[in-house]
């Protein structure tokens, strides 16, 4: 598969000078298109910072960063997030919460005011497509935990972004409506093969859903292992009792237990 994110000997940090904190230290790693990686690690050892480098919400202070061959200068509008809350707009139903990026984003927020009843319709498709048919005209407040995280994901993919990365988006749910949830984006992402980036504390999530797993040490942030799941895919949940699945959650525990 081709590359399509690219990270070499990049460093971060917040802040300048002598009160600047270093967040992320000479991190490599190279995400191919239509691949699932996730990171994890520690507590604050850089892993939403490298998701904030990667979508061009926070420069690199050193090293190399490109997505699609192309430096990353800005924030890129090829990227789709979801996070742990799923903040959507209390006074919105889930159709228009999933609207919200079409009105910001061009092309689509030229083309709203002309195609909304088709960009609506299309709400609707992938809403139904995560199990939400009847509920679609809902407000946050009518819907459940796992309801409003999976509105928030729709939303992240309405514009069909190159990259979706999720922010311990399961993190805040029941452990049933978050497998639940393991299996609606393993699907998604199976139909659309859109590349994704997930953060997680849940080292059973991380290999579950992911091709590649990177394990970060404690702050500054470095990659200390890169971990390949070669579990077949498509993987259901009878999958996570498995010795191999259990060996590979060992491993990983072991590292981020360890001193780094």
């Amino acid at each position: 598969m081709p590359a399509l994110v690219e990270l070499t000997n990049v460093s971060m940090a917040y802040g300048r000078g002598a009160h600047a904190v270093r967040a992320i230290e000479d991190v490599t790693l190279t995400v191919s298109k239509g691949e699932f990686i996730a990171v994890v690690g520690p507590s604050g050892c850089g892993k939403s910072s490298l998701m904030k480098l990667i979508s061009g919400l926070h420069p690199p202070a050193s090293g190399t960063l490109t997505v699609e061959g192309k430096p990353v200068k800005g924030p890129l509008p090829s990227v789709g997030m979801a996070f742990q809350n799923s903040n959507l707009l209390p006074w919105r139903n889930a159709v228009d919460n999933v609207l919200l990026p079409l009105e910001i984003v061009e092309p689509h927020r030229s083309r709203m005011g002309r195609e909304r009843a088709q960009y609506r319709e299309k709400a609707i498709k992938l809403l139904n497509s995560v199990g939400l048919t009847g509920f679609t005209e809902k407000h946050p407040w009518e819907l459940s935990g796992g309801m409003q995280q999976r509105t928030s994901i729709c939303r992240a993919l309405i514009h069909e972004p190159d990259i979706l990365m999720l922010d311990e988006p399961f993190g805040a749910l029941d452990a049933f409506t978050r497998e639940e949830l393991w299996c609606a984006l393993r699907d998604i992402q199976a139909e659309r093969h859109v590349t994704v980036m997930l953060v997680t504390h849940d080292l059973r999530e991380a290999v579950f859903l992911a091709d590649t797993v990177y394990v970060m040490s404690n702050r500054p942030g470095r990659i200390v292992k890169r971990c390949e799941v070669n579990i077949p895919r498509p993987r259901d949940l009878e999958v996570t009792y498995t010795q191999p699945f259990q060996d590979i959650v060992h491993e990983l525990r072991s590292l981020i237990g360890g001193r780094h």
